[in-house]
């Protein structure tokens, strides 16, 4: 993950070094992202009936060969834009058939349901530590030796993936078969996801977060240059402070030991979120940049991780690659759009007012989550005590089945 975090302040550099437009930023990570819009139903169906773990072996070795060839590219000084953006797009189609198998698969390594929460969080504290690291060394590799160094980096971390997946012997979990074509899974996966209130309003805050939100670590290469009147090393400073606050968020989330309450967690979190954004695109110093972004790195993880942890505890077994799928549309699908449109607005008036404004679309889609709670908790109720999340509940169904039975049941 920290060659990940390098190549990915590398790849956003690289494209404002060779074009100096905000747009043709946002246009690098649409075509990143946008596959996942695109393919992530379907990815979701592949995820539900093919090996998990087959799928992430063979995506994660796709990758490898994307950051080869990237890394090749720069050092050879043949690159241009076009390259850049047809190796996004490589590496968005990947990348949609690769996160619903490895969210999914990762149950399969957790064998208690329980544990679920920590799980997630545990891994998004090892991708969040790599975010507070990766950049920061990034961008003193950048300024030292170019952005090469960094993709051959992202390209040999590989190796260390694929030998873990390979070395892990997964017990084989029953798993209902699912027939018929991909067509009828597929709408039957939404109407599942999308029938269901919880798992629809927090769907559609993800999918708001996403759009108006999240799209500000695209403009950060130029808040760092125009605003802060920085170079390389700034805006590796500014992402490993989005970092920093993102791990302490998915520590936080670590810490906790059920998945109760997590509506409450969420509502917050989005509200936190969008009104950092507000303060980053008010703020005209460093310092103050790098508390906000912080904060927002904070607001941003636990929102996303909380979002999927009850996405993946509520879901059927059977239908947990298509729902993971639909909260991949929701969080990286809608990014590229956000990109695009925050890319497109940036270059007309200023990145600083575009980040703000979707600050504030994000409190407001938040408040309109809020409302939902209520609601929300009387439909989760019964899955968690069928889980076994409410124990006390759960005991006392049990002890009164016990006493209104009759003795031949005994």
């Amino acid at each position: 993950m920290i060659g990940a975090w390098m190549q990915q302040v590398a790849m956003g550099w690289l494209v404002y070094r060779l074009t100096n437009s905000a747009f043709l930023l946002g246009l690098v990570a649409f075509a990143s992202q946008s596959p996942v819009f695109f393919l992530g139903p379907f990815a979701g169906v592949i995820a539900d009936r093919a090996n998990r773990h087959r799928v992430v072996i063979v995506m994660q070795a796709a990758m490898m060969l994307q950051a080869s060839v990237l890394a090749f590219l720069v050092f050879t000084g043949r690159i241009q834009y076009w390259h850049v953006l047809v190796l996004s797009g490589f590496f968005g189609v990947i990348n949609a058939f690769e996160i619903p198998a490895r969210q999914a698969f990762l149950l399969e390594m957790v064998k208690s349901r329980e544990d679920l929460p920590n799980a997630i969080a545990l891994n998004s504290s090892i991708f969040n530590g790599a975010r507070l690291i990766g950049p920061a060394i990034a961008g003193f590799v950048i300024a030292a030796f170019g952005e090469s160094v960094a993709f051959i980096s992202n390209a040999v971390s590989y190796l260390a993936v694929l030998i873990a997946l390979f070395a892990m012997q997964i017990e084989p979990r029953e798993r209902k078969q699912i027939r018929g074509r991909v067509l009828a899974s597929l709408r039957a996966g939404f109407r599942y996801g999308f029938g269901f209130l919880p798992i629809r309003v927090v769907l559609n805050l993800v999918a708001a977060a996403a759009l108006f939100g999240v799209p500000f670590t695209v403009l950060l290469p130029v808040l760092a240059v125009e605003t802060l009147h920085g170079d390389a090393r700034t805006l590796g400073l500014l992402m490993s402070a989005t970092g920093v606050g993102a791990l302490s968020g998915a520590l936080y989330l670590a810490a906790r030991t059920s998945v109760r309450g997590l509506s409450k967690v969420i509502a917050f979190s989005a509200t936190l979120f969008g009104a950092a954004l507000v303060v980053l695109g008010l703020s005209g110093t460093l310092w103050l940049s790098l508390i906000t972004l912080a904060v927002a790195g904070f607001g941003m993880m636990v929102l996303m991780a909380a979002s999927n942890t009850f996405l993946q505890t509520v879901a059927d077994e059977d239908k947990r690659g298509r729902v993971v799928s639909m909260y991949t549309m929701s969080y990286i699908g809608m990014a590229p759009f956000g990109s695009l449109m925050a890319g497109a607005i940036a270059q007309r008036i200023a990145a600083p007012f575009t980040i703000a404004v979707g600050g504030v679309t994000v409190m407001i889609a938040s408040g309109l989550f809020a409302r939902h709670i209520p609601q929300f908790r009387e439909l989760v109720r019964p899955i968690y005590r069928e889980l076994g999340i409410i124990p006390e509940v759960a005991s006392g169904i049990q002890a009164a089945t016990q006493l209104t039975s009759s003795p031949e049941e005994h």
